[in-house]
């Protein structure tokens, strides 16, 4: 694959890259750069984990990226998740491997860690301590947004320790990319001074699109100076509000209910989620999509491409409730390998059935 192709499979990741010229030389000059995607284990997998990232990791893969795929189940734990129950958050972690694994992510293709392994080592806590003695007190507060939450949300001590120990986590992975979400664009960017200042490989940013909840754009509730940083993280399918997700265990039917209660006002194309998972999620899966209709209404229609759905429904060619029962209908092709497999399969089905019967908090 050549080096355009290339750089095009990371842009389509890539919201924010920073920087692209960096990106270039990387991938001029290194065949299989590492990259590192992390996770925090808590409840059960939506459609922004399990299919949108897995996608991710498909198209970076593609360019001929090593990927590292993070297990941070210590950051989990300083963040309360499942109950602040270390032992929970673990099995949520390996319920999430399995996910992917039913995604489709070639396991035997990536190297997956566990924080809970890196902290037993002397060196990485002396990585943690060196960043943390070069950060102020005001920037770590800021750097709380990495966490999902705001600053008048810093109540523990211990949530200081997150973005110190996420900085020093690129370095321990010794990865040349940092392929995570835009809600995290703070430690990659405090990481990348921090290389400046201790000679450190620096590391190029990947940030990739916050996949948006079912009801639509929400209020900036302070996450980011950037404004429209704030509204996209305020507005992110999350695990722990599940009214804002479609999960990958949901039924047809359940997915077509939730689809048909989404927020899609007619002709409106801007903060519609039914659009985004149009967009990141059917055309990153499929070259078109068929939208069935009475010939009263038009009758079949077939796009061959995002911007023409955008472009009919914007117009007001394709009725709303037409494009969810599309949209519906290709995000549950997307989702029923993963849910069949939990079905199918003894050992996932256990994880699913615990991590379903487990408290989440967020």
């Amino acid at each position: 694959m050549d080096l355009e192709t290339r750089l095009e499979h990371v842009r389509r990741v890539g919201e924010e890259i920073i920087t692209e010229p960096e990106l270039r030389e990387l991938l001029a000059t290194n065949d299989h750069p590492s990259a590192y995607d992390g996770f925090e284990p808590s409840g059960l997998a939506n459609i922004a984990f399990g299919v949108f990232r897995a996608a991710n990791i498909a198209d970076m893969q593609e360019a001929g990226v090593h990927f590292k795929l993070w297990v941070a189940d210590w950051f989990a734990w300083l963040n309360g998740k499942m109950g602040g129950n270390l032992d929970k958050i673990q099995e949520v972690g390996r319920y999430f491997v399995e996910v992917w694994k039913a995604s489709g992510v070639d396991i035997s293709k990536v190297d997956v860690q566990w924080t809970s392994e890196a902290v037993k080592d002397e060196e990485y806590w002396k990585r943690v301590v060196r960043i943390a003695q070069n950060v102020t007190l005001a920037r770590s507060r800021r750097a709380i947004s990495i966490m999902g939450r705001t600053e008048k949300e810093l109540v523990q001590t211990a949530q200081l320790f997150y973005p110190m120990m996420q900085v020093a986590d690129i370095f321990w992975l010794d990865v040349d990319i940092c392929q995570l979400g835009l809600d995290q664009r703070r430690a990659n960017i405090l990481a990348r001074e921090m290389a400046e200042k201790f000679r450190w490989k620096r590391p190029v940013a990947v940030h990739h699109h916050m996949l948006m909840g079912l009801q639509g754009v929400k209020q900036p509730e302070g996450y980011d100076d950037n404004a429209k940083i704030d509204v996209e993280i305020a507005s992110k399918m999350s695990k722990s509000k599940p009214e804002t997700s479609i999960f990958v265990h949901d039924s047809a039917e359940e997915i077509r209910k939730k689809m048909g209660n989404a927020y899609c006002p007619a002709k409106v194309t801007v903060g519609n989620p039914v659009l985004e998972y149009a967009k990141y999620i059917v055309f990153r899966k499929a070259s078109s999509l068929r939208v069935e209709r009475p010939a009263q209404y038009g009758g079949p229609v077939e796009f061959a491409s995002y911007a023409e759905l955008e472009s009919a429904f914007r117009k007001g060619e394709l009725h709303p409730a037409d494009l969810k029962r599309s949209v519906a209908d290709a995000v549950e092709n997307a989702v029923a390998p993963i849910r069949t497999h939990f079905e199918n399969d003894p050992s996932a089905r256990r994880l699913f059935e615990s991590v379903k019967a487990a408290e989440v908090t967020r």
